[in-house]
């Protein structure tokens, strides 16, 4: 379950993500960023918001961002902090790239490989939580058990053209950040629909080599 307060974010996630996206290799001259969609993760723990942005660029691209938010600095991920944000409701925010957050590698791993659903996202409405429907949905093709990853040693992603790999408990993730590129082989794969978009392929896991 992922509980969305009514808040405002100062600056935005999309403000956030447009200072920060020239930087990625992937996503130098895509131009003016709009929101397509968006999926969520639990974090069993119930300390780390998981959620990853679909985007639509002017020049027809679409990225793939995963990001978490922290209510403290993740010691170590300095490399992969997007920047930080304040929540009306729940004060400073630390956002970092998703890819290098073991908390957010290890639910894919878990959607992808075991088949775990997506959050189910519940609005806090005057105290009464109403069911809201997300902008867009994910299924994982595997149905094997949960990989139990480590979720406590911040991860060092490796940027690979169009995709970012993460080695991580024997398993290689990777995520595809401009969707349509094509689909890593001999893999599971975590595949996406939002608005009129989809299906596309999120993401993979298969061993590492």
């Amino acid at each position: 379950m992922a509980l969305i307060h009514r808040a405002t974010l100062s600056p935005t996630k999309l403000e956030l993500l447009t200072a920060w996206l020239p930087g990625r290799p992937w996503a130098a001259g895509a131009g003016a960023l709009q929101q397509a969609g968006a999926y969520r993760f639990d974090d069993p723990a119930g300390e780390v918001g998981l959620e990853a942005h679909i985007l639509q660029a002017d020049d027809g691209t679409v990225l793939h961002v995963p990001l978490t938010y922290r209510g403290a600095p993740l010691a170590g991920a300095e490399h992969a902090l997007v920047g930080t944000t304040e929540h009306s409701v729940l004060g400073a925010r630390w956002v970092y790239d998703g890819c290098a957050d073991p908390v957010w590698v290890a639910a894919l791993a878990r959607a992808v490989l075991a088949g775990a659903p997506q959050a189910e996202e519940l609005v806090d409405v005057d105290g009464e939580l109403v069911p809201r429907e997300p902008t867009a949905r994910v299924t994982g093709s595997g149905s094997e058990a949960d990989p139990a990853l480590p979720e406590d040693t911040p991860l060092t992603p490796l940027d690979d053209g169009p995709t970012t790999v993460v080695r991580a408990g024997g398993l290689e993730v990777i995520v595809l950040r401009v969707l349509g590129t094509g689909q890593p082989a001999d893999a599971h794969v975590l595949t996406g629909r939002w608005g009129t978009g989809g299906p596309a392929t999120l993401a993979a896991v298969r061993p590492a080599p």
